[in-house]
């Protein structure tokens, strides 16, 4: 897991544009850079925040080596020597806000703040997106997978079929956040103290005699983890039976089996046999895994088919977020220095969605008094103040379409933004990977079940403050004045 080293782990224009700057020397101007995405993945009602952790090892590890300034020095830009020896010696001293890692966020608002020289906000930009996009992403399908299979336990057996090392590890990572049991990945549990859990191939089984002799090795071997694939020849005809007669062996020397996994096949008709098999054999305590390409859709069809699968393993879906491989956020500048001033940007487009909204911004989840749910999310400027009285009214207004408006009253606020960096010093304490785990949950508990389930979920509301939509109306309403022929 590389927490040093990665000053490169950037795209060569945001160098480019450092330089450019340099040579004009505007690099020390202070710039605000907002990071966000437009739309939900996987047509869900919500994403789940993830990456923090590594963003913050990134920052305060975020050097360039002398391995790195030889490499620049070598391109065909020609970058000059004085420009090198400033990134010799450049470090983060920038401001930096963020959502708390499992926390359920919305399109179009801030997730991330950077504040500081144009120089660190701009440099960061790839990685902190890479980081985030990636582990939201896995984050948001775990829970999706989580929602639809509550009581059961997941299992992350991604590894082998991730783009490589790191997205296993931090994948592994976000899926325990949204609510998996356990990981595969070894290397995972030792970094994060994830659970590992683990079965056997069907390699074991061929590499022996029989079926019953590989079945009964294992079991000696791991007495109190066995859990027995048994779809390497025939589930019902072979494999079934001949794990009933390791369970018993087992019981005989006053151990229990765990489990059995099947891997291939109609795992709602097998898992329904095979539960009968096992309960009529006096083995009602050992469970049924289920593998084989699974992800939230599969799981909810054999649910709905009658399907006995306590612990489901998943994993290229999962690790690779199959049916949508890429969040999409997005990282804006939104106020920049002018003169002794900071002044709000904005980004204009064709496509209305992609017009950023101007001005550093605070979002706020606001809470009904009498139930405690989310009634919606208000995006306004730090200046601004929201009413708290008992009887107060707010009117939320859809960043995007004038016509979305919904007035709530009677609500508590919930600040969503943290302070991590503070003019380059790390002011936020990480917490343990099981309290995140458990903010995530708490987070679950603010919204409806309309808001959370898998298909045509409930739209929740993310709004501008008067001041917000004023300011971002009256910038676009000014470019197309100047722009009016």
């Amino acid at each position: 897991m590389q927490t040093t080293g990665l000053a490169l782990h950037t795209d060569k224009y945001q160098i480019n544009m450092l330089y450019a700057h340099w040579m004009n020397g505007s690099h020390l101007r202070k710039a605000v850079f907002e990071a966000y995405f437009r739309k939900l993945p996987f047509g869900n009602g919500y994403a789940v925040f993830a990456g923090l952790e590594r963003i913050v090892n990134y920052l305060v590890n975020l050097r360039f080596t002398e391995e790195d300034l030889a490499y620049l020095a070598k391109q065909e830009e020609n970058y000059k020597p004085e420009f090198l020896e400033m990134l010799r010696d450049f470090r983060f001293g920038g401001t930096l806000l963020s959502m708390k890692e499992g926390a359920l966020v919305f399109p179009n608002e801030p997730l991330i703040r950077v504040e500081g020289t144009i120089m660190e906000a701009q440099l960061i930009e790839t990685a902190l997106l890479n980081f985030m996009n990636f582990q939201t992403l896995i984050a948001t399908k775990a829970s999706r997978i989580k929602q639809v299979a509550p009581d059961d336990i997941l299992l992350e057996f991604g590894t082998r079929r991730a783009q490589e090392a790191d997205a296993a590890i931090w994948g592994a990572r976000a899926a325990y956040i949204a609510g998996f049991d356990a990981t595969s990945n070894m290397l995972a549990g030792e970094y994060f103290g994830i659970p590992t859990k683990g079965t056997h191939a069907h390699s074991w089984v061929q590499g022996f005699e029989s079926e019953e002799e590989a079945f009964e090795l294992y079991a000696k071997a791991l007495p109190d983890q066995v859990t027995l694939l048994v779809d390497t020849y025939d589930t019902l005809k072979s494999g079934v039976p001949n794990a009933i007669k390791t369970a018993k062996w087992l019981a005989s020397q006053g151990k229990r089996m765990s489990s059995i996994r099947l891997d291939s096949g109609d795992l709602a008709y097998l898992s329904i046999q095979a539960r009968k098999m096992l309960d009529d054999a006096g083995l009602s305590y050992v469970k049924i895994v289920a593998s084989n390409d699974l992800d939230e859709n599969t799981i909810f069809n054999l649910k709905a088919q009658g399907a006995r699968i306590d612990i489901w393993g998943i994993g290229t879906q999962l690790i690779t977020a199959a049916d949508q491989p890429a969040l999409g956020g997005v990282y804006k500048l939104v106020e920049r220095q002018k003169g002794d001033t900071m002044v709000p940007t904005i980004k204009i487009s064709a496509n209305p969605e992609k017009i950023s909204t101007p001005g550093k911004k605070e979002v706020y989840r606001l809470l009904s008094r009498s139930d405690k749910k989310a009634l919606g999310d208000y995006i306004t400027y730090p200046s601004e103040t929201i009413p708290e009285e008992r009887n107060n009214k707010l009117r939320l207004k859809h960043p995007l379409n004038s016509t979305l408006q919904k007035t709530v009253k009677n609500f508590e606020v919930m600040r969503m933004l943290e302070p991590i960096f503070e003019h380059g010093q790390l002011v936020y304490e990480l917490p343990s990977l099981d309290q995140v785990r458990d903010y995530h949950k708490q987070q679950l508990s603010l919204f409806w079940p309309e808001y959370l389930r898998k298909l045509n979920p409930e739209i929740y509301r993310i709004s501008l403050s008067e001041e917000v939509w004023n300011q971002r109306q009256s910038m676009i309403e000014a470019y197309l004045e100047q722009h009016d022929e």
